[in-house]
């Protein structure tokens, strides 16, 4: 699809990588850009079309959807990392606290805007994953296992609105230069080389993004060719579809 025209709505908008995606997005000639926030004041001001949108909170991703039926694009940036072990922490309230987000809260946001995106004539639903929807870092390792299932749920929402001609777009990078990892030392791409490469995916029509140098090298080491199987099981689908509309 097209960037310029587009009416996106961009969640986790306030910083990082959310606010480079807003930034970009009007400079790319969007029509319109919702910028989708926890909280409205986090914004700051001389942003609008402000949206209080917590994923987490089902009410609040209803009344997104309600607000914003003019969205062709949207992006699920929004995500929570704690940079905690499965069994080392103390509880698993940092586990439950990224599935809640990263998973249930895309799958949420998903669910509420697929039939505004049809409606619209298809567009692009883009969620932002990481190189670690592929393998596990056991010193963040909830955090990685709440990506790999974000993976799944984009694989799985692409079978689904593929034949409403819409793309589902899976977004994988390494550490970006934000404020999530403001701690660590580690290789950082800047969030607008990231959105760079992104908006550039959607208009090529990419359903899987590399974003930066780390995510093509992980990728070509890990992973072989699976679009065969992928081919595969969206045939299954389909023919699944066709017999239970009989």
């Amino acid at each position: 699809m097209k960037i310029r025209g587009a009416i996106a709505l961009v969640t986790g908008a306030n910083r990082g990588l959310g606010r480079a995606f807003l930034r970009h997005l009007r400079e790319a000639g969007c029509a319109k850009v919702y910028a989708g926030v926890r909280q409205l004041e986090s914004l700051g001001a001389g942003i609008e079309n402000a949206v209080q949108l917590d994923i987490t909170d089902p009410e609040q991703v209803a009344a997104a959807a309600a607000r914003c039926q003019d969205v062709d694009l949207l992006i699920n940036n929004a995500g929570v990392a704690k940079f905690t072990p499965l069994l080392g922490s103390p509880t698993v309230d940092n586990a439950r606290a990224e599935m809640e987000t990263n998973y249930f809260g895309t799958l949420e946001m998903c669910r509420a805007f697929a039939p505004i995106l049809k409606q619209n004539g298809g567009g692009a639903l883009v969620n932002v994953l990481s190189v670690v929807s592929w393998f596990n870092a056991p010193m963040q390792g909830s955090y990685c296992a709440s990506k790999s299932a974000e993976w799944s749920l984009t694989k799985a929402v692409r079978f689904e609105l593929r034949n409403q001609g819409t793309l589902v777009a899976g977004v994988h990078a390494g550490y970006i230069d934000t404020e999530m990892v403001a701690a660590l030392t580690d290789p950082k791409t800047s969030p607008d080389d990231i959105v760079n490469r992104v908006l550039a995916g959607i208009e090529h029509g990419d359903e899987e993004i590399l974003a930066d140098e780390r995510s093509e090298t992980l990728r070509a080491e890990l992973l072989g060719n699976y679009a065969p199987f992928e081919s595969a099981m969206q045939q299954t689908w389909d023919e699944y579809q066709r017999r239970i509309t009989r």
